[in-house]
């Protein structure tokens, strides 16, 4: 029996040590998550604030041209110019988009650039109630030093309690 409890405790132990602070490939995974985080703070910035015709534009910037948006409740489209006239119809003025705090996960896709998941939910701006929830992942994908999303999947919406707009800074 020791030496099962030995080898159970080398065995999990190896990736411990593996992924300490002077692991190269860690610090390159904290890196990419800091990046991805950085980009959905700002795109999503610009999204909570988009009934300013300049900041749909810099939302716009964050998305391939042939992005594909897969939206349980509202369907697909297929272009970014489809995805922001839905945005400018349906979003604008009317909600704001936070990330759940923890939710964000990041992995790195080899030669392409990332998958990032996590939650989101969505407040009011009428009622400043936090009201709706939903999970999303998201492809990014990193060409000639720009970053931009190519595929988005928003599922999973439900209803979700959460503190009122008055709380928060205004968008």
């Amino acid at each position: 029996m020791k030496v099962l409890t030995a080898l159970v405790a080398t065995v999990f132990a190896i990736p411990v040590a593996a992924s300490g602070a002077g692991d190269p490939d860690a610090s390159a995974a904290e890196s990419l998550y800091e990046t991805i985080a950085a980009l959905d703070s700002t795109a999503f910035d610009a999204f909570n604030r988009c009934s300013e015709p300049a900041q749909l534009e810099k939302h716009a910037g964050y998305f391939a041209e042939d992005v594909e948006f897969y939206h349980d409740t509202g369907g697909v489209t297929w272009t970014r110019d489809e995805m922001l006239a839905n945005t400018e119809k349906h979003v604008c003025g009317h909600f704001s988009r936070e990330l759940v705090p923890d939710t964000l996960q990041v992995h790195p896709i080899k030669d392409f650039g990332a998958i990032s998941q996590g939650s989101h939910r969505f407040c009011q701006f009428a009622s400043g109630k936090c009201e709706g929830m939903a999970d999303f992942t998201m492809i990014w994908r990193h060409k000639d030093g720009v970053w931009q999303v190519t595929r988005v999947l928003s599922y999973g919406h439900r209803a979700a309690a959460g503190e009122p707009l008055a709380m928060r800074a205004s968008p």
